[in-house]
């Protein structure tokens, strides 16, 4: 019998090239946020991929970006202290973009890694084949990668085959998690990122990235439903109008549709109490970031 495997992966790209799609086909539901908008992702979220021979964990970065605020600072940092504690690298890019400042920055810094590197090009279901080979020769000659997988992350081309040269590079271990177990994330935070993605889904440019979503308790009822109450935090005080919007419809329609999200994940009727806080510019003050989760020593 061939010994069990186990290792950590973290996936690394640009924002948006497709890194919690990935994730999310990969683990078979959604736990990583998904918006077409940058910097969706802000913590590093684990993925687990459990079979009888081996256990991946996945680690989606946020998106490595130039900062911008101490949010963004902290971002970043996230993203590359993650590349010292894995067993293998994803870089992920995007075939329908050209290489940019942001994947030269990304290169840039795995440059000199010892990790092995794998490049992923994703939405290959986007472009022409000859345009792919392109692309490859485009990163190669920057990078020494191990594998060069080209998928689409939402169709799932080729992404059982990016399974399979991954299991190839996990050293023997141990299985971390349950099987049954999908991600290392506490409940709370999950369902704060379900209900932060339906804020930008539905405000689209209105709001930007100054939200967040505290989970403040959850907790059973009387009639058996699981009681969530969350605060949306904003900085100003027109974007915390927009979130209500006319009459209370658009806090309304965020909470049905976060509702169905968060019912699904917990597979559980839940009660959803959303309100809306403004706190100018808490972006930039360590304090509020730290009460907002975004805090170094958790990860």
């Amino acid at each position: 019998m061939s010994e069990h495997k186990s290792g950590f992966v973290a996936i690394i790209g640009r924002p948006n090239v497709g890194k919690s799609t990935l994730l999310n086909r990969v683990v078979g539901q959604k736990i990583a946020i998904m918006s077409d908008k940058a910097q969706t992702t802000r913590n590093k979220i684990q993925g687990i991929y459990t079979t009888p021979e081996a256990q991946m964990i996945f680690i989606d970065t946020p998106g490595i970006h130039k900062p911008k605020h101490r949010l963004g600072d902290f971002m970043v940092d996230s993203a590359l202290s993650t590349l010292r504690e894995v067993d293998v690298i994803i870089l992920m890019v995007n075939a329908e973009e050209k290489r940019g400042p942001g994947d030269n920055f990304i290169i840039e810094k795995l440059q000199g890694n010892k990790t092995p590197i794998f490049l992923v090009i994703n939405k290959i279901d986007k472009v022409h084949p000859e345009k792919l080979l392109e692309i490859i020769d485009n990163y190669r000659e920057l990078l020494p990668f191990e594998q060069i997988v080209p998928i689409s992350a939402t169709e799932g081309n080729n992404v059982e085959t990016l399974l399979n040269e991954l299991l190839r590079y996990l050293p023997a271990g141990p299985q971390f998690y349950p099987e049954d177990q999908v991600t290392d994330h506490p409940e709370y935070f999950i369902v704060s990122e379900l209900i932060r993605e339906k804020v930008l889904e539905l405000t689209r440019e209105e709001i930007p990235h100054s939200v967040a979503v505290v989970v403040e308790g959850m907790k059973r009822n009387e009639n058996d439903k699981v009681q969530v109450q969350a605060t949306i935090i904003v900085e100003r005080s027109s974007q915390k109008g927009i979130i209500i919007g006319k009459g209370g419809k658009m806090l309304k329609d965020i909470g049905i549709k976060a509702r169905r999200d968060i019912e699904v994940m917990l597979g559980d009727k839940i009660y959803l109490e959303l309100w809306v806080k403004v706190q100018k510019d808490w972006r930039d003050k360590q304090n509020y970031l730290t009460d907002y989760g975004y805090r170094k020593d958790n990860y």
